[in-house]
């Protein structure tokens, strides 16, 4: 990541904006529990057993479309071939979707009244996208309530997507007992189509910026088959490397830097892989013969291909076989003490699955007695590891009290996590596509969708899509493009739901909007607020403007010694803060001892100066940002001089003590 630009206040320049140094995403989750957590009596087994069969096939066979009713899919990732006809009810949804993502105002305004007319027949994925728009007030006023109706209609209806925003609403107004029961079944359907044996890599969404910057490096590796670096690797491959080839095969079966998914390719390099002699991919093979992808399903060949994997101290592979033992699937029979003996084994060479499948074991009483809080210690290190799949069942056992005092809190956040890792979470790969293409508008509806849904990443770049490229992001209101107004305003609502879910460069930048009067009335103290809840994360720049705000007493008391505190505080946390924690002592040297000198004038009055000032030099002389520094920079050869001036005036002083009046050659009394 590049180092930070400070555009600094110190002087009064007014407070702006600081891209950081570290990530600003929001805070990783680790899982700390004590022994308070525990229950003396860990409770009886839930009597449904399928309710808790976690090594169970679950959804696994069913397709993409079917777990997400209503999905976009037919729109961003239209089948090859000859598609499945639609009802006349899908064809007039999915026409209208269309029109939506066009980018064209009049063709969004027919969308949205054929959406409207869908919807009204009961149609659940329509009345699902009416609610999201309702929510965000496009072409029509803005009402959170019938926002509300319309995905209610459409949970009832099945709807996942709605069911996500309706948890996310739920969840934000502290009504956790409805929110966790919409996250578990939607946790289910995530982790149900996890795979058997590999951790699947984690796809999160790619954060197109780094604060006040685009994310690059990120952007980069994310431009799919058009990426260069991908392109020489697949010459590579094509070439006859085997690791090559196991990596181009495992991108097309992820769908990793922005390829899409397509099993049938990672099937054809995963079988050259190993013609090559490459192991890796014979894990892979069992994979996707035991869950049919691509290929018909065939456990026989799963069985097979891990066992080769294993041998070659693939340990990953351990788990695949163990499960197959578990269902009695590709094997003999089924045999709980082999499968527990895999599990073990891919454990003890720190494979996170093992410690997963061990604490299933334990909980269920397969083949072992039944100890719950065995089971939960073995989740925990899963969990604490990444592992998903732990996150779900710890979920389930805090939301039933089994083994742990019932938790509605943890296990709705639980929940949460798995439950943003399915299938609907196709719509950031769309919603990054379209930005890399440059189709800023569609990229920002797909956002604004996912944001709904409460995904902190979604909301952080839809807000920052706004922010940066104004009205090119093709912003809808509620008659036509969104004036400024309803731009500054929707931005600071996505930034405050971001800030709420731990996004600390969020949080800095409600403050400013507070501070600014950006999209809301001007407030002081509200902006302090934001900022001590920034700083709470340990954000370097909002120290540096608690500082200020201390120093100027704008929303916090007037107190220099609290100014200088935040600023020695901000430094401490990010060493590119020198230079202006420096001018910012100077300038609390000056207000401490030319209190009402000329100097502080004019330090006070730089805020009303400052955007004329700003404007003219990035326009005239150099780049956003360094024009703040250089005003700064003369402040400190003002405050050297000073100090220089003062010294010379003291050793004056000291001179004429010492030798009072003492004649020069023409007679003339020494000045």
């Amino acid at each position: 990541m590049s180092r930070p630009k400070w555009f600094f206040l110190s002087l009064a320049l007014s407070l702006s904006l600081l891209t950081l140094s570290r990530s600003v995403a929001a805070r990783q989750f680790v899982l700390v529990l004590s022994q308070e957590d525990f229950k003396d009596d860990p409770g009886a087994e839930p009597d449904s057993s399928a309710e808790w069969d976690e090594l169970g096939d679950g959804d696994s066979h069913k397709s993409e479309e079917d777990l997400d009713p209503g999905s976009w899919r037919p729109i961003f990732e239209p089948p090859s071939g000859d598609p499945q006809p639609l009802s006349e009810s899908d064809a007039a949804y999915y026409s209208a979707v269309d029109k939506l993502m066009s980018g064209n105002p009049a063709l969004i305004e027919d969308g949205a009244a054929e959406i409207a007319d869908a919807a009204e027949t009961g149609h659940p994925a329509a009345q699902s996208v009416l609610g999201f728009l309702w929510e965000m007030g496009l072409l029509r006023e803005r009402s959170k309530g019938k926002a509300f109706l319309y995905h209610h209609f459409a949970a009832e209806g099945g709807n996942m997507q709605s069911k996500m925003a309706l948890a996310y609403k739920y969840t934000r107004q502290d009504m956790f007992d409805k929110a966790v029961n919409l996250y578990a079944e939607l946790a289910e359907v995530a982790v149900n189509n996890f795979l058997i044996s590999k951790d699947s890599p984690v796809i999160e969404p790619v954060r197109l910026h780094n604060g006040a910057e685009e994310n690059k490096e990120a952007l980069r590796k994310s431009k799919g088959e058009e990426d260069e670096d991908f392109q020489i690797l697949e010459y590579q491959a094509q070439k006859g490397n085997a690791a090559a080839m196991y990596k181009v095969g495992l991108f097309y079966y992820f769908g990793l830097r922005g390829l899409r998914r397509d099993h049938s390719k990672a099937l054809s390099w995963f079988l050259k892989a190993v013609e090559k002699g490459e192991p890796r991919s014979m894990e892979l093979l069992g994979e996707i013969y035991a869950r049919g992808a691509g290929v018909e399903r065939n456990y026989t060949k799963a069985f097979e291909w891990l066992t080769l994997a294993s041998r070659h101290q693939l340990y990953s592979a351990y788990n695949g076989m163990g499960y197959l033992y578990v269902k009695g699937y590709g094997v003999d029979q089924k045999n709980y003490t082999k499968a527990k003996e895999y599990f073990e084994k891919a454990a003890e060479n720190d494979e996170v699955g093992g410690h997963y499948n061990l604490g299933v074991m334990y909980l269920k009483g397969i083949g072992v007695k039944r100890d719950v809080k065995l089971a939960c210690k073995f989740f925990v290190v899963a969990a604490n590891n990444g592992q998903p799949k732990a996150f779900y069942q710890l979920a389930k056992i805090f939301h039933n009290g089994v083994g742990f005092k019932k938790n509605i809190h943890l296990a709705t956040a639980l929940y949460k996590l798995v439950a943003e890792r399915g299938p609907w979470s196709s719509l950031s790969r769309w919603a990054l596509e379209s930005y890399l293409k440059g189709d800023l508008g569609k990229a920002f509806m797909l956002y604004s969708r996912m944001a709904e849904m409460g995904y902190e990443v979604a909301q952080s770049n839809a807000a920052w899509i706004l922010d940066k490229y104004g009205e090119r992001s093709m912003c809808m209101g509620e008659s036509g493009f969104c004036t400024d107004a309803e731009r500054h305003q929707r931005a600071h609502s996505l930034w405050w739901q971001a800030s709420e879910q731990g996004n600390e460069h969020a949080a800095l930048l409600i403050g400013d909007a507070y501070y600014y009067g950006r999209g809301t009335a001007r407030d002081y103290e509200r902006a302090a607020e934001a900022y001590m809840h920034a700083k709470s994360q340990s954000n370097a720049q909002a120290m540096f403007n608690l500082g200020y705000m201390h120093e100027h007493g704008q929303g916090l008391p007037f107190d220099l010694h609290l100014a200088k505190r935040y600023y020695d505080e901000a430094l401490d946390h990010d060493r590119a803060a020198k230079l202006p924690v420096t001018l910012a002592l100077s300038s609390l040297w000056i207000r401490k001892n030319y209190a009402d000198s000329f100097m502080v004038h004019v330090i006070d009055s730089l805020p009303e100066l400052y955007p004329k000032l700003e404007a003219w030099v990035e326009n005239v002389l150099m780049e956003e940002g360094n024009a703040t520094i250089l005003t700064l920079f003369a402040c400190l050869i003002t405050v050297l001089y000073l100090r220089e001036r003062q010294r010379r005036q003291a050793g004056v002083a000291a001179g004429e003590m010492a030798q009072p009046n003492l004649p020069n050659e023409l007679g003339v009394p020494a000045l």
